[in-house]
């Protein structure tokens, strides 16, 4: 092959500090509008991004020339220091220091990303049976 294909998908999760439930609806879309953005300037493809009130989820398509620990690390960055300066100052916004990123195939990307958009759905059927329905971190 004479030139270089690549299509990489990560489906990345991290937690607020603590797992506190600092994403609160009144900022829920800017965290994931500033996270969008950040991905969209490393030349990342946000395919889907969600989460609840204590940890968010983001599959992407990413380039080659990125490492993902520059990916997660920018993203929670810029999150976090719009919120904590420019939106809410006096409140306090932080994100946990470690993450989990899991490959997606091809095929899959349809896959997690129901399970992405899903997300309050998935949690309220999770507490109200008190069961592990799926993965989590």
């Amino acid at each position: 092959m004479s030139n270089n294909y690549t299509q990489l998908y990560v489906h990345c999760v991290w937690s607020t500090w603590k797992r506190l439930p600092l994403i609160t609806t009144d900022i829920q879309n800017i965290v994931y509008a500033a996270i969008t953005k950040q991905c969209q300037d490393l030349g990342c493809t946000v395919i889907a991004i969600n989460g609840v009130t204590d940890h968010v989820h983001l599959l992407t398509r990413f380039p080659t020339t990125l490492k993902i620990s520059e990916l997660v690390g920018k993203a929670k960055g810029s999150s976090s220091h719009l919120i904590n300066h420019k939106i809410k100052p006096d409140s306090y916004f932080r994100w946990q220091s470690g993450y989990g990123v899991f490959t997606v195939s091809h095929r899959g990307v349809d896959n997690v990303t129901n399970y992405i958009k899903n997300q309050q759905i998935h949690h309220a059927k999770k507490n109200s049976n008190n069961l592990i329905l799926d993965w989590e971190i």
